[in-house]
């Protein structure tokens, strides 16, 4: 036992305890001195032992925040984007850290996730709960297969999110903001309307260069995207695409490339839009000309809505767009109303609106009267 009287000090005691890192080996030692009696140094004794495992535990199990940080750097490995990485690492640090930050990442329990996602998402869009949720268990799974702890205490939440579109513009407010756009010379005129004839992503818009162009076969090329962290990579997807060039935006793209041969991009560089501001500047112009505010990726909703509701087939606006989910796809049918259209004429023989109504008489009441 680690507990003998001070050789400097008989009348007091030295408590002691030692244990080797399973690993390293290398030990942990804890002492205290000037103990008074031999139950208290007893008592301390025991509170080393508790206070060595725990020190020996903290080296071989991470706390959330460094286990967060290996999800992260793991993130980079598999070579995901760094844009993705940067906004995993600060949902999870926005989110997690005030709690769980110094916990170690074995003690945190189901129950404790739970009552977590509640308190502190529980008034968050279904979409972000079920978002940070995933990225939690990203944490303990990663812990899970590096042998940290023996199981994922992530609970199966059930998210019912539901298939809405926040907003999009009708086709005659549309046509408003392109109007009212020209009219005041808005140096983001351009970059609407590439949106609202094209539906490309925000970052494809930015990446779109002339010899992407083909004037001949009146068509676009979407190869590559860029954002504030990755700079210019590949679509989202990760495929290329072709995009069908409207009449309208033929004419534009005639006018600019006279307007500005010597650039490289079709589109100009704005710098509030390199720093990411183009949604704050469409909802503030839309708000000016008196129509409800719309995200900027809204626009490409817009779109994908217009299209569907003139008759392109989905499978069509899907492969010209740029998405590989299907269920995605039918949402904005739905909102376009393309899967009901029609469906209502075999009610046409429930009766017939041109025969006359009838008039109820009172007892006595002449007819022809």
């Amino acid at each position: 036992m680690g507990i003998k009287p001070d050789p400097a000090n008989p009348e007091t005691y030295i408590v002691s305890y030692s244990k080797r890192h399973p690993i390293t080996r290398v030990p942990v030692v804890l002492r205290r001195k000037l103990i008074k009696t031999k139950a208290e140094a007893q008592r301390i004794h025991t509170q080393l032992i508790i206070d060595v495992e725990e020190k020996l535990r903290r080296k071989v199990i991470p706390d959330w925040q460094e286990a967060t940080e290996r999800f992260l750097q793991s993130c980079l490995d598999r070579e995901c984007a760094g844009k993705t990485i940067e906004d995993y690492g600060l949902c999870l640090r926005a989110h997690t850290f005030e709690e769980w930050s110094r916990r170690l990442v074995d003690t945190i329990t189901t129950e404790q996730v739970r009552d977590l996602m509640k308190r502190r998402l529980g008034g968050k869009s279904v979409s972000q709960q079920k978002h940070v949720l995933k990225m939690i268990r990203g944490v303990f799974q990663l812990s899970l297969e590096t042998g940290v702890i023996a199981r994922n205490p992530t609970p199966n939440l059930s998210f019912k999110v539901g298939d809405k579109i926040k907003k999009v513009l009708t086709e005659p407010q549309a046509k408003l903001l392109l109007d009212r756009a020209k009219e005041m010379g808005s140096e983001w005129y351009p970059i609407w309307a590439m949106a609202l004839y094209t539906g490309m992503r925000n970052g494809e818009l930015y990446a779109l260069t002339w010899d992407k162009i083909n004037f001949d076969n009146e068509n676009i090329v979407v190869d590559c995207s860029w954002n504030c962290v990755d700079g210019f990579k590949s679509t989202k997807s990760g495929d290329d695409r072709i995009v069908d060039i409207a009449p309208p935006l033929l004419t534009l793209l005639k006018q600019w490339k006279l307007e500005r041969n010597d650039s490289v991009y079709v589109l100009p560089r704005l710098d509030k839009w390199e720093v990411g501001e183009q949604a704050r500047e469409l909802r503030m112009f839309l708000m000016g000309i008196g129509l409800a505010p719309v995200r900027f990726h809204d626009l490409r909703a817009t779109w994908a809505t217009m299209m569907l509701s003139k008759g392109i087939e989905p499978i069509k606006v899907m492969s010209m767009g740029g998405w590989k989910d299907l269920k995605t796809m039918m949402i904005y049918a739905r909102k376009a109303g393309v899967d009901i259209k029609g469906i209502a004429t075999v009610l046409s023989d429930l009766h017939s609106p041109s025969v006359g109504s009838a008039r109820i008489l009172r007892i006595g009441e002449n007819r022809d009267a």
